[in-house]
């Protein structure tokens, strides 16, 4: 029988109060199923910040590097169940080992890092425009933290914000999507053996309506980091605002790699067939668009029609599977619609374009690596996020024509650009509208230590990874002491008698 898990609110297991669960099945062979989980509501959410508004006043207290501590022992924990976890989050949302590992191993490299950090929150120390006055700034935590996270990531993207969130002193409210809810409780069992006290961290199981809601309107709830769609995220920023809550918003991407007719063509095509069709294609910073010089337009078409099309599809506990499963039925059926239109608005189909079937494939939403030719920057594939193994091919008369194709979207997260030229790479670094560039190197690929995040409807500003998180999950807050035993007016005129 699958096992049976729980909410954790304030350090104890709980059902959901309506008594209702949902089963969590493997997308490789969805008979079956990982686990059975609570189907929560607002009620849950209610108790889940109460205990951690509770648990705020004593955790804020604590030194800095002291919850550092326990964020590098839940990274320990990490290091000697990590073929553990991977297999674990492979049977839970299909990727293959090799990148459920190195998901992993994103935590664990984010568990040192965020830890480290708890000795290096630093502020400022500046001199005072008056006498006998210091002035310094401070980080402090902020209050309780509402976490909702996707599944495509299921165990670093929620450390990017739990580890953080924690060595900053808030306490959390996590909300992990439906689709990966065991690595994620995995996650916070582990946290909990590393001894993060009862009410700190509290995850409450269920849909984005019913639990994710209820987090972002809870008026007891100050911070909220979100990674998802773009369409949620605007409906979350809109709930937010009503009480000026702080947000961190990372979503949607239309990632393209742009190859030059200098580039090493054998270089960018390993870097494309893995920006492409690794995680199948279900990245935010999947590459989803390919920007061909004309150059080398149909020789390297070629080339990569032939790659792909070898691509070993199956289930990622088997390691020579090179691509995994959509994550579910309907993520399957949207992929394909996407394909139905690109041919109905004249794009040319390469490869693919249906799912995948035939032995243990039929147990699974497979789908075919999928390959469009003769795409224009106005079709819907050129344009809307897909979020599977689809990629869209454009052809480039110049750099600068390669750029404005690249930027032509409502997005700006990720970007790659392969050539021998260091005049192209600068003006692709200087002009590309996006968070990331890459030069040389597929759209996919973050590091802990480095910030992470888009511009455009791709976040609303914030950066998660390096330093750039702890600016979200803590406040500045600016000290003056006067010693001076007089009355002393800063923002006066105090030059007009000197």
């Amino acid at each position: 029988m699958p096992k049976v898990f729980k909410n954790l609110i304030g350090g104890k297991e709980k059902d959901a109060v309506s008594g209702r669960t949902f089963e969590n099945r493997n997308p490789a062979d969805w008979n079956e199923v990982v686990g059975i989980f609570p189907k929560s509501d607002k009620r849950d959410v209610d108790a889940a910040v109460d205990a951690a508004k509770q648990a705020y006043r004593e955790w804020s207290l604590y030194p800095a590097p002291r919850r550092g501590d326990i964020v590098k022992k839940a990274g320990d924990i990490m290091v000697a169940r990590k073929e553990e976890l991977a297999r674990e989050m492979t049977r839970e949302m299909g990727k293959v080992l090799v990148e459920t590992r190195g998901d992993v191993q994103e935590g664990i490299d984010t568990a040192y890092y965020s830890a480290s950090e708890g000795r290096r929150m630093f502020g400022v120390t500046a001199p005072s425009e008056l006498q006998n006055k210091f002035t310094m700034s401070m980080r402090v935590s902020v209050g309780v933290a509402g976490v909702i996270s996707p599944w495509n990531f299921p165990m670093a993207i929620p450390t990017w914000k739990i580890f953080p969130a924690l060595v900053s002193g808030d306490t959390i409210v996590f909300k992990p999507a439906s689709d990966t809810p065991k690595t994620a409780a995995t996650l916070v069992e582990i946290l909990v053996e590393a001894g993060v006290p009862a009410g700190v961290l509290n995850i409450v199981h269920g849909g984005g309506n019913e639990v994710g809601m209820a987090i972002v309107e809870h008026e007891d709830v100050e911070l909220i980091s979100f990674t998802g769609s773009t369409a949620v995220g605007k409906k979350i920023s809109e709930i937010a605002s009503r009480s000026l809550k702080r947000v961190s918003l990372e979503l949607g991407g239309k990632n393209a790699e742009i190859v030059m007719d200098d580039a090493n063509l054998e270089l960018a095509l390993d870097g494309i067939l893995w920006g492409a069709f690794g995680t199948t294609g279900q990245r935010c910073t999947a590459t989803s668009r390919l920007i061909l010089h004309e150059k080398i337009y149909d020789k390297f078409l070629d080339m990569l029609a032939e790659r792909a099309s070898r691509l070993k599809l199956g289930n990622g506990l088997d390691e020579s599977v090179e691509v995994g499963p959509c994550v579910n039925e309907s993520q399957r059926e949207k992929v394909h619609s996407y394909t139905e239109i690109g041919k109905k608005e004249g794009a040319r189909l390469v490869i693919g374009g249906e799912f995948a079937k035939g032995g243990d494939l039929d147990k699974g939403w497979f789908y075919k690596p999928t390959i469009f030719a003769e795409v224009t920057p106005n079709m819907t594939i050129a344009i809307e996020e897909i979020f599977g193994p689809v990629l869209s091919v454009m052809k480039a008369k110049s750099i600068d024509h390669a750029i404005e194709l690249l930027n032509g979207t409502i997005y700006g997260l990720s970007s790659a650009v392969y050539t021998r030229n260091i005049n192209h790479a600068f003006k692709a670094i200087r002009d590309i509208k996006a968070g990331i560039t890459y030069i040389n190197a597929p759209t996919i690929g973050a590091e802990t230590h480095m910030p992470f995040g888009g511009v455009k409807q791709t976040g609303n500003g914030h950066r998660e990874g390096g330093a750039s998180a702890f600016e979200f999950f803590s406040e500045i807050k600016t000290v003056y002491v006067d010693y001076s035993d007089k009355l002393q007016r800063a923002q006066i005129d105090t030059y007009r008698n000197s």
